[in-house]
């Protein structure tokens, strides 16, 4: 029984470590997702920005207004840039945490199966030590009824 109450054990433990992968999970699916919104934010305002610049050159510009726009514009870029770099980094870090969840998610199960089948190897053994007794008090039975049905033949 040592051996169950150990598999038991590990089959805990294993639970646990799977839990708190899926909780890391969840941690970085919500990390990526903000990373997602932002860049989705600033690609929003970059388009918006350069329509609107379109349309106020329309109307007539000074050159160095129109230079400034375009380093904003470059700086704005830079800036949607280092968030693809923040986005795929988290990327990874969420195929890792999905990948860590599935190890964890085998490695319960592997150790439910090993349990089981050491459940059903000490039921058989279990079994056949009752059979055996069973046996054994049947024989008993039979040399008692036997013996008794020679010594009252005797008599």
């Amino acid at each position: 029984m040592s051996a169950v109450k150990s598999f038991l054990l590990a089959i805990e433990l294993a639970t646990r470590k799977r839990d708190a992968a899926a909780q890391g999970l969840m941690r970085v699916q919500s990390t990526c997702l903000f990373a997602q919104d932002q860049m989705s934010q600033l690609e929003v305002y970059a388009a918006e920005t350069a329509s609107r610049w379109t349309a106020a050159a329309q109307s007539g510009t000074t050159p160095e207004l129109l230079r400034h726009h375009y380093q904003f514009l470059d700086r704005l870029q830079q800036a949607i840039g280092l968030q693809q770099g923040v986005l795929a980094n988290e990327n990874l870090k969420l195929e890792h945490a999905k990948q860590l969840v599935l190890e964890a998610e085998f490695r319960l199960v592997s150790l439910q199966q090993v349990l089981k089948k050491k459940q059903a190897a000490l039921a058989l053994i279990q079994a056949r030590r009752e059979q055996k007794q069973m046996d054994e008090f049947a024989a008993l039975q039979t040399r008692r009824t036997t013996a008794g049905h020679f010594s009252g033949d005797q008599l």
